[in-house]
């Protein structure tokens, strides 16, 4: 685990399927006044990844700080907004370019499972289309086709698949590019959002049209190309971050 920063407001800090420690990131936190850990939280696959899994790391930064956030980015934002809802000592969570809907693991067996099980059960989730193909000469891929696909072809199963953020009784900050060609990440951003709005609950949303899948945030280094297709350019990415900057200061008690 990388641990950075010695601040009252620790935040276990989440990659997404790329499986990177967040080590830049996590500097940046600890430089603006937090206690950042980030850490590689899946194997080879994001495939029925036990919930409880997180509750060691999450552990370690409560008993050393005050306040308790998780941030997370794409499948490990679907984590952290997951986590909130499980764990009431979790102040707030940080969904960057998250999913607030439960998707299959990213694995290449058949039958589909859920990324995620708690109490060793599978959670609900919605599968992919196996259906869809890509449009002639995507390459890399672009996959936000499939996922929308994905959505309607399986609308029945949404529902039950849904993050029950309404639990979450801390603050959501969600951050969504509007060109994320991913997923959908600002539709299923605006889902949370309108479910927790519905419950009266603190839910704020920062967005940028031009922003694609990646956030970069003030002082962070411009990562390596993806090998997906996410949309976005480095200075619509870097402009979403300094839009989100002062909301995530605040949402982690440091502004």
């Amino acid at each position: 685990m990388f641990l950075a920063g010695d601040g009252p407001t620790g935040v276990l800090v989440l990659s997404g399927s790329s499986g990177r420690v967040e080590e830049d990131r996590c500097r940046v936190l600890a430089a603006a006044g937090a206690t950042a850990a980030s850490y590689r939280w899946f194997d080879d696959e994001i495939d029925l990844v036990p919930l409880e899994s997180f509750d060691d790391a999450l552990t370690m930064l409560h008993e050393r700080c005050d306040r308790l956030v998780v941030m997370g980015t794409s499948r490990g934002a679907e984590a952290a907004l997951l986590l909130g809802a499980r764990h009431p000592e979790i102040d707030a969570v940080v969904s960057v370019s998250g999913s607030g809907v439960v998707w299959a693991g990213l694995s290449s067996d058949r039958p589909q499972r859920s990324a995620w099980t708690s109490g060793g059960e599978p959670l609900p989730f919605v599968p992919y289309d196996d259906s869809w193909e890509p449009g002639p000469g995507d390459d890399p891929l672009e996959l936000v086709g499939m996922y929308e696909q994905s959505l309607e072809a399986y609308a029945d199963r949404v529902p039950a698949a849904r993050v029950p953020v309404e639990r979450i009784a801390g603050e959501v900050l969600l951050i969504a590019g509007g060109d994320d060609r991913l997923w959908p990440g600002l539709d299923l951003a605006e889902d949370v959002l309108r479910r927790r709005d519905a419950a009266g609950l603190p839910t704020t949303i920062v967005s940028h049209p031009e922003a694609g899948h990646r956030l970069l945030l003030p002082g962070e280094e411009v990562p390596p190309p993806p090998r997906l297709v996410h949309g976005g350019t480095p200075g619509a990415d870097a402009e979403l971050g300094r839009r989100a900057w002062p909301h995530l200061l605040r949402v982690l008690a440091l502004g």
